[in-house]
């Protein structure tokens, strides 16, 4: 059965890393006979002054009926002033809450290639492999009420609304601890029990859930704690599980460890495996357009889709293992260069992998 795949350019540098991510899939559907059919859409800024939505309903009805969603990025200075709902934003936490992708799977891997590139000291990060599992349809983000007010006084304040519901919590529970079966058996759940009563749930749920993993060894940190813990010694993590807040925070932390957001993909899983990938940098507007960015987020991104949603494990290894051989040759974007290294542009580190790929 052909694998349908919906992809999303979006905003800022989306479609420069995107189409290079395509590039792959494609060569691997020439040569390798993937049976795959990509399919295109909008989402973001460009769907807002397309069609009037961040998340318009062709792209709705597109991302219902696809097998995987590879996504570029969204956002950019040209739509801060629009009403909150017509935020690009809006669009991503849109289909992430109407496909039910609960689960945003977040590694952190340092390439041993890169590890120059690390603000930490090559022994504190040297072999570093994470993996955050963050829950992405509740907490701050989503809770009701929220909004801004007018006090009696005349004053203005700001409320948000920080819940999750036991079922929530279990099933990212489930997914972390699934996730940490596959890799070194360890789950560290992160939160803030000593001053948040949704935290104080959260790790009940997490205690309970742990009970029918008794292989899997379960330890709590504050949040706080864990932010320092990822600089202070960042080896001592298997598998992260935390809220929608905390998981975006701590992600983006982990991600610097490895010298470059450019370089690190993500997943966001449904029940079934259904997701949406995407690289965890944001569109980077300021060079858009100059053919600089760094597309190896997105096509490691592409990697993760094949091996999660399409269970095709020797195409994802390919890529992966081409993306090696590049760092090897010494082919470096700006944002991981080193002294020795040859620069390329966007098109040319895509050209790369592909080449990397030949007579696999």
């Amino acid at each position: 059965m052909t694998h349908k795949v919906l992809v999303l350019p979006g905003d800022g540098i989306g479609p420069e890393i995107v189409t290079e991510s395509a590039k792959i899939l494609q060569y691997l559907q020439q040569e390798y006979g993937l049976d795959i059919a990509l399919d295109y859409g909008l989402l973001g800024g460009c769907a807002v002054d397309a069609l009037g939505a961040p998340y318009p309903d062709e792209t709705r009805q597109k991302a219902r009926a696809a097998d995987a969603i590879l996504l570029g990025a969204v956002g950019g200075p040209k739509w801060e002033m629009l009403e909150r709902p017509l935020r690009p934003e809006r669009g991503l936490l849109a289909i992430r809450a109407d496909l039910e992708l609960f689960a945003n799977l977040r590694p952190a891997i340092l390439y041993p290639q890169l590890a120059a590139a690390s603000s930490l000291k090559p022994e504190l990060v040297a072999d570093l492999d994470l993996l955050i599992v963050r829950e992405l349809n509740g907490d701050i983000y989503f809770g009701q009420p929220r909004g801004i007010r007018t006090l009696e006084n005349g004053e203005r304040e700001g409320f948000n609304t920080m819940l999750y519901r036991e079922s929530e919590i279990e099933r990212i529970a489930r997914a972390a601890f699934e996730a940490a079966r596959k890799r070194h058996r360890k789950v560290c759940s992160v939160d803030k029990a000593n001053v948040l009563e949704t935290s104080e749930l959260w790790r009940e749920v997490v205690e309970r859930v742990a009970r029918d993993y008794p292989d899997v060894a379960l330890s709590h940190q504050y949040v706080d704690n864990a932010a320092m813990q990822l600089v202070r010694a960042p080896k001592q993590f298997d598998v992260i599980v935390t809220g929608n807040l905390f998981g975006d925070i701590l992600s983006d932390c982990a991600a610097m460890l490895t010298g470059s957001i450019g370089m690190l993909p993500s997943a966001s899983l449904d029940a079934k495996g259904k997701g949406l990938y995407e690289p965890i940098h944001g569109s980077a507007p300021d060079i858009a357009g100059k053919g600089a960015a760094n597309p190896l987020a997105t096509i490691l991104s592409a990697a993760m889709l094949l091996r999660y949603s399409l269970n095709e494990p020797e195409h994802a290894a390919r890529i992966e293992q081409a993306v090696g051989r590049v760092l090897d040759q010494g082919l470096r974007t700006l944002d991981i260069m080193a002294e020795g290294m040859t620069p390329v542009g966007t098109q040319a580190m895509g050209d790369a992998v592909v080449a990397a790929m030949v007579g696999d």
